[in-house]
């Protein structure tokens, strides 16, 4: 059995919590810790592979939907709230429609728009990669009361922009991507 003297042990155990101290992630002084999320999608490809994740956290300004994906093809997508959260069937036809508890038409530029389920385009960078951010106009409560419904809600993307006019979808092309939202 090798020994360890006493003072060598110190200088390791030392030396490692000073590799920890280093390593470990420190937020500046003041920083708030990042919201907790309010739903989370996990997000694959009609293929079923993954491409990414959407999260709705509580911000200042009412709740904000966050969105992470890869492999999609660079340029710009149309990206909707469905009405029902199953992303099950050929192109995700089980998603339904986009949500729209109000009936309205679709599109931010439609005079008869738009509706709940009405969301910015979103853009791929020649990587493939999409990091958006958006604000949704609505309280918390009323978000919650429109996504956990019976049914629940799916985030789709689309393969091209939605053109915010086009009723129902804007124009913006086939479902390439789909995630069904879970409370937390």
């Amino acid at each position: 059995m090798m020994s360890v003297r006493p003072a060598a042990m110190a200088a390791v155990l030392l030396a490692s919590a000073a590799l920890v101290a280093v390593a470990a992630p420190v937020a500046p002084a003041g920083a708030a810790e990042a919201p907790a999320p309010l739903a989370t999608a996990a997000i694959a490809d009609v293929g079923g592979a993954a491409r990414g994740s959407a999260r709705i956290v509580a911000g200042t300004g009412g709740p904000v939907l966050m969105v992470d994906l890869n492999g999609v093809a660079p340029g710009m997508h149309g990206m909707h709230f469905h009405a029902v959260g199953d992303c099950g069937g050929a192109g995700f036809a089980a998603a339904g429609g986009h949500l729209n508890p109000n009936n309205r038409q679709h599109g931010s530029h439609n005079p008869r728009g738009s509706h709940l389920g009405d969301l910015p385009n979103v853009t791929a960078n020649d990587a493939g990669e999409v990091h958006a951010t958006v604000a949704l106009p609505m309280s918390v409560g009323k978000l919650r009361a429109a996504l956990f419904d019976a049914d629940g809600t799916a985030l789709v993307v689309h393969a091209g922009p939605d053109d915010y006019m086009t009723d129902p979808a804007g124009g913006s092309g086939a479902r390439i991507a789909c995630g069904v939202f879970m409370a937390r």
